[in-house]
């Protein structure tokens, strides 16, 4: 095991391991080049990284990886509008970045190309996007991810302020907790219909029937991402900042008192076949980290809990190589809901899914999380 004791270090030197295994993110197994949302992970961390250490390598790498994916007029290799998968958007957020970075128009015209897709993108009754348009009526956790933190930021930077718009971002956070959300445990379910037509939905309540450890790192990532948008004055910023309090303190009480992490099926603990996942840690830590840094969890205990959580981190996840790469192991590889008959949400179907090393979504949150526990242990001291 490496031994270093600054989280920033840790991240960095994961970073440059990507770097060097894998300078063409497009080209990793798996992907062949599609428009996959995995690079948007991977490289929010690359981006924060680049701010908190002002290595220009790091913002080269982002726009090399973008820059096979966006054409000279704008347009996405890969991407197609007329699917209305929200999934789609979250590359979009470093486009943001690159504009600012180049001040080039291809990267403007591209993130909105991806904002039209939102002006037909279906949605639920109340106004819920849906997951994507081959999961109909669906509001899935990942989702807030995808598409939230993209949507607002837009608005922020190309359109007029409006708060009704505005409305409409907080709007999905506010739907998917009472939806989602299970009044026992406080926990949000990994999805819910609308209909009460798919298989693994609940006749009664709609909802999928367990707790998936990423689809909650997902929504909390997303939530501390559009609240440290969020114009202060915006009339639901304290109802945002109450459903952050209410899921990380539901998390905080399945945390894994031994090592401090989380588990694939966050509330069945060393029940036969779990096992304790990187992604959703990383995510989790990440956006407690930023909530600790930003004053929305005031507890003084907070900080002890997200201590274990990123000692835990690096003592069960992560080992060096014999050419002084970093791994990133045990990180589900994929899980989802529907589309085949073996993805029904039980307990059976969430161990089930591949056990992988060097996940670029765990890989990114892992990332994510280290810088910003450094940048927030600085500002806190």
């Amino acid at each position: 095991m490496i031994q270093i004791q600054s989280p920033c270090l840790w991240a960095v030197h994961t970073a440059d391991t990507i770097m060097e295994r894998t300078p063409r993110l497009y080209e990793a197994n798996g992907y062949h080049g599609k428009w996959s949302y995995d690079y948007g992970v991977i490289l929010k961390g690359f981006e924060l990284l680049w701010k908190v250490t002002g290595e220009s390598k790091y913002a080269k790498y982002i726009r090399d990886n973008m820059d096979y994916f966006i054409q000279s007029d704008g347009t996405i290799r890969g991407y197609r509008q007329d699917e209305h998968n929200i999934d789609h958007l979250n590359n979009g957020k470093l486009l943001f970045g690159l504009v600012q970075m180049t001040g080039e128009e291809k990267y403007k015209v591209a993130a909105s190309l991806l904002r039209e897709q939102l002006r037909s993108h279906p949605r639920t009754s109340e106004g819920a996007f849906w997951h994507k348009q081959v999961y109909p009526y669906q509001i899935w956790l990942d989702g807030l991810y995808m598409g939230a933190p993209f949507y607002l930021e837009y608005m922020l930077q190309f359109e007029q302020e409006d708060e009704q718009d505005l409305d409409d971002v907080t709007r999905q956070f506010i739907l998917c907790a009472q939806h989602n959300r299970d009044g026992k445990t406080g926990l949000l379910y990994h999805a819910w219909d609308e209909k009460r037509t798919q298989p693994w939905s609940d006749p009664n309540t709609g909802q999928s029937p367990n707790f998936w450890g990423r689809s909650m790192g997902w929504f909390v990532m997303a939530l501390v991402d559009v609240l440290e948008l969020l114009p202060d004055t915006h009339q639901d910023r304290t109802k945002l900042i109450e459903i952050l309090n209410d899921t990380m303190s539901a998390l905080r009480s399945f945390q894994d008192t031994s090592t401090g992490v989380w588990y694939q099926v966050i509330n069945e603990g060393t029940r036969k076949g779990n096992y304790l996942e990187a992604s959703a840690s990383s995510m989790i830590v990440y956006a407690m980290a930023k909530a600790i840094r930003l004053g929305w969890l005031q507890d003084e205990n907070w900080l002890n809990s997200l201590d274990h959580a990123y000692a835990g981190l690096i003592s069960e996840f992560v080992m060096e190589t014999k050419e002084g790469w970093v791994n990133l192991y045990k990180n589900c590889q994929v899980a989802g809901l529907g589309g085949e008959p073996r993805r029904d949400g039980t307990y059976a179907y969430y161990i089930s899914e591949p056990i992988i090393t060097n996940d670029q979504k765990g890989l990114g949150a892992f990332l994510l999380a280290c810088t910003e526990y450094e940048y927030m242990l600085n500002r806190k001291g």
